[in-house]
């Protein structure tokens, strides 16, 4: 089966969900439906608009209450761990993360064995508490806080996380973790596990390569060990021997002479992209972590989109914005917007936009990307769409009158 760089770009976003507007109204299960085709769904705090998680989930299912993800974390459905970086994963993958947690994680282990006083205590107040968060711990130590001067309760919480000997139960409403002992969070989440049920570390990584083949559509070897943060040597021979027993079938991307591989799961969904049966109609917004784009080498690879973000960017330097958006269109990765949900004022603030050079200004982009930004926009409870500029500088215009005119009822 060989596939063109068109068709390898719509398997991944077939793969994603990403590659027609949802049919129906999202509900609850499709969260948990979505996240365990990604896999994993990547954490990050920032909130400048939604937090990347939330925003994931809105690119694939629309308009959903995100309500559902806590609830689904606290419901022990999802658990949360160490994967591509932090993410939610599905529990029914516990096991796979448990062999990482019992076989590795020295440094965690080395600060645990370093600092017995404060393991002993946070530990104590856990038992004797229940659920725990940070905050229920003082400032004793002089120094100011912040993200690089934790204290050292924190510290502790974090590589007992780490470690799997405590678990975010929750998240708390300013989404900070909520932790508690493993076995009270498994005791709801997946009662009767024991650590002997945990795979051979070849067993996991073999599990984990074949779920990142099938949740990347079609993959090149070199794509597949960091989806999950796998290791990189011997992935070639590991695929080919997965192919050779059946386990994935072999393919072809057109340009590359390496061997690419599809999830049996994908087998149908693949000829229909080869027949061209299947044609990518979705235009969204991704967040910087989503796993379309988390890989910037294989995002520049496929879709030619060089990106990234330039939070930690000082002002000055900025091309794009603090937090800018990749904008998805009919299969394509066709620019990036830099926006911001001012709430309070019920504002959704595009600050700049820019198409990637080639990109023409028609008609259907204006409209699908305007259509975007007022789904996006009203999911966040910021109705108000305020776009400030554009390269090239006529789209902030186009937009702002195709914003407007979807306002006025029709006579």
């Amino acid at each position: 089966m060989e596939f063109s760089l068109k068709a390898a770009r719509t398997m991944l976003l077939a793969a994603q969900g990403l590659e027609s507007p949802p049919g129906r109204p999202a509900e609850k299960g499709d969260v948990l439906g979505a996240i365990r085709r990604m896999g994993v769904l990547q954490i990050d705090s920032i909130s400048v608009v939604a937090r990347s998680p939330y925003l994931v989930l809105w690119s694939r299912l629309g308009s959903y209450d995100p309500i559902w993800l806590d609830e689904l974390l606290a419901e022990g459905s999802l658990f949360e761990y160490w994967s591509h970086a932090a993410c939610f994963v599905p529990i029914e993958d516990y096991g796979l993360y448990r062999r990482r947690m019992i076989d590795g994680l020295e440094k965690s282990r080395a600060w645990i064995s370093a600092h017995p006083e404060e393991i002993g205590r946070v530990m104590a107040h856990v038992r004797e508490n229940g659920t725990t968060r940070s905050a229920e711990f003082g400032r004793t130590d002089g120094k100011a806080g912040g993200w690089w001067e934790w204290k050292p309760e924190k510290r502790a919480l974090e590589h007992l996380y780490t470690a799997g000997e405590l678990m975010i139960s929750r998240r708390d409403p300013n989404f900070h973790r909520v932790y508690d002992l493993r076995e009270r969070v498994l005791s709801r989440a997946l009662p009767g596990w024991e650590d002997g049920l945990a795979p051979t570390p070849e067993e996991v990584r073999r599990t984990l390569s074949l779920k990142a083949v099938r949740a990347l559509g079609v993959a090149v070897a070199r794509w597949v060990p960091d989806y999950f943060r796998t290791p990189k040597k011997g992935i070639s021979g590991l695929l080919e021997g997965l192919a050779g027993e059946g386990g994935l079938l072999r393919a072809r991307i057109e340009g590359r002479d390496e061997p690419a591989y599809v999830h049996p799961d994908n087998a149908a969904l693949a000829e229909n992209v080869v027949s061209g049966a299947l044609e990518p109609s979705r235009t969204t917004l991704l967040s910087p972590f989503d796993p379309v784009v988390w890989d910037r080498a294989r995002a520049l690879e496929l879709f030619g989109f060089e990106y990234r973000i330039e939070v930690y960017t000082p002002a000055s330097r900025r091309r794009y914005g603090y937090y800018s958006l990749p904008i998805l269109h009919r299969g394509a990765l066709v620019g990036r917007l830099d926006a911001k949900a001012h709430r309070k004022r019920g504002v959704f603030e595009v600050k700049a936009l820019h198409l990637e050079p080639g990109v023409p200004v028609g008609d259907d982009i204006v409209a699908a990307l305007a259509g975007a930004l007022r789904d996006c926009a009203a999911w966040h409870g910021t109705p108000g769409i305020l776009v400030t500029r554009s390269d090239p500088p006529g789209l902030a215009a186009a937009l702002r009158s195709a914003i407007e005119d979807a306002e006025v009822p029709a006579s």
